[in-house]
Order: structure tokens, then sequence, then C-alpha cells
């Protein structure tokens, strides 16, 4: 049974970390599901607009088995003031589900306490820490996984980290055979 996955978009994310997700898990056969507040067209962070699979409302967190969510600034304030993101993201925590979060979307993770104390993170370097004072410790690294919380750094590390993804979704073959169609360096 193919692997499920949640992919919020908040008008502002960006549109590289999410699109790849999205791209490079569908092409290694898992079910990806992104997900709006509304019906209505998603304005990414570079003016592109996007229409999501379904409603924040529609989603039932037992349905997947992970979590991803896409950066961008402005996407990300948008995530974390979410009341219904907030709500999914602890069920998945709570449950030890997989979550992921790129570039600016850690802050997310951290502003809930889904990341705190000494949880090694990584995230876009920024002077604009929209979780300040909250917990974690920021690697630099370009991926960084601490039990069921994976993170990235950003754009420029989406498919890596998608394809880093897809390999605990559906195993080191899936992910080396949609790998070589991607022809990446």
């Amino acid at each position: 049974m193919a692997k499920r996955v949640f992919i919020p978009l908040c008008p502002g994310f960006e549109e590289m970390e999410a699109i790849i997700l999205i791209d490079v898990l569908r092409r290694g056969n898992v079910e990806v599901v992104s997900g709006g507040k509304s019906k209505d067209p998603i304005l990414a962070a570079r003016k592109t607009l996007h229409l999501a699979d379904k409603t924040f409302s529609e989603i039932i967190p037992s349905e997947f088995d992970a979590i991803l969510l896409p950066g961008g600034l402005e996407g990300t304030k948008q995530l974390m003031k979410d009341p219904e993101i907030s709500s999914i993201l602890k069920s998945f925590h709570q449950q030890s589900k997989m979550i992921g979060a790129i570039c600016a979307a850690p802050s997310v993770l951290r502003y809930l306490d889904i990341i705190s104390g000494d949880d090694p993170y990584t995230a876009f370097p920024s002077a604009n820490d929209l979780a300040k004072g909250k917990g974690g410790m920021y690697t630099g690294k370009r991926i960084e996984s601490h039990n069921h919380i994976h993170t990235s750094i950003g754009p420029g590390s989406a498919f890596e980290f998608a394809l880093y993804i897809l390999v605990s979704l559906e195993g080191k073959e899936v992910m080396e055979k949609v790998k070589l169609g991607l022809h990446l360096p």
C-alpha cells in the first residue's frame, strides 16, 4: 500500500520546495495530498498560483504517514498561526509520525515545541527568527534528522531532501530509480 503524505500550502509558500517535494515523492509512487485553507488558488512566494488537492479541514491525520512543510517566509508565518495545521502537527507528533520541514518552516515546529530543548534541526540561516526564544539546537547542516523529525536548509536542498524523505518512505531502490530519472548531478 502506498504511503500517504500531506503537504500544506499557505499563501507565500516557497514554490520550489513544495513542488519538488510533491513531484519527487509522486515519482516514487507516494500518494501526496496538498492542502490549502480554502479551495481558492494559493499565491506562492514568487507570485505563481497553485491549486491544492484538499482543504485543511478535509485532512484526517490518521490517514497519512507523514506531513511535510514547505518554507517561504510568509507561508511559514501563515502555517504558524493556523489552528488546523497546529492540530494536525500535534497529532502527528503525538503518534511519532514523520514530520518534515524545509527552509523557514522548522520555525513552525519550534513554535509548537515539536522541536524543543537540545533537539538538533536545520533551517534557512536568517536573522529573522520566527520562533525566537524557543528550543532546538541549530546545526546548519543541509539535512538534519532527530527521531521522526526531518529538517532541511532551503530551496537549494529541495531535491536532496525529497530524495531523503523518499528513502524513508519507500526505500533506497525506489529512490535510486527516481534519482536516475531526474538526471541530477
